[in-house]
């Protein structure tokens, strides 16, 4: 699982003209699912994301939570997280989670994350969706399943 955590002031996601969730301050998270991934690989993403310390205090140091500035949560769906860009000029996304699988994990994700209280919006699987946002920093994290 792949999550690009973007730290913002305010995103959106649209689809067709018709807006499907607007935050404030907190956390714009586009999710990539491939086929490996379990619901046990997207509670131990949810959790690193929402313990990680990546907002100020009050001395300017990183050291706040989307809990302790009682921020929110925008998930989108991305499979072009998983794409792979070695050979020639098209990228593969044969990385990516096959649909279904992938869905079911996005929408698990979702679920998990409402659980939590922090305030959740989120976009449509598989949609052209149109995102907007202003990214405070800019401060943007990788996490890669793979990698933690």
């Amino acid at each position: 699982m792949r999550c690009l955590v973007q730290r913002v002031l305010s995103a959106s996601v649209s689809v067709s003209g018709e807006s499907l969730g607007r935050i404030e301050r907190g956390y714009l998270i586009l999710l990539g699912v491939n086929n490996q991934d379990t619901e046990a690989v997207a509670d131990k993403m949810l959790k690193k994301i929402l313990d990680a310390r990546l907002f100020e205090d009050e001395n300017g140091k990183t050291n706040l939570s989307i809990r302790d500035i009682s921020g929110s949560l925008l998930i989108v769906s991305q499979f072009t997280l998983y794409a792979d860009t070695r050979k020639g000029n098209r990228p593969s996304f044969i990385q990516a989670g096959a649909p279904a699988h992938a869905n079911a994990l996005y929408e698990y994700f979702l679920q998990k994350a409402e659980e939590t209280g922090i305030p959740t919006a989120h976009g449509q699987f598989g949609a052209d969706m149109k995102v907007s946002l202003v990214n405070d920093g800019p401060f943007t994290i990788m996490y890669d399943s793979d990698a933690t």
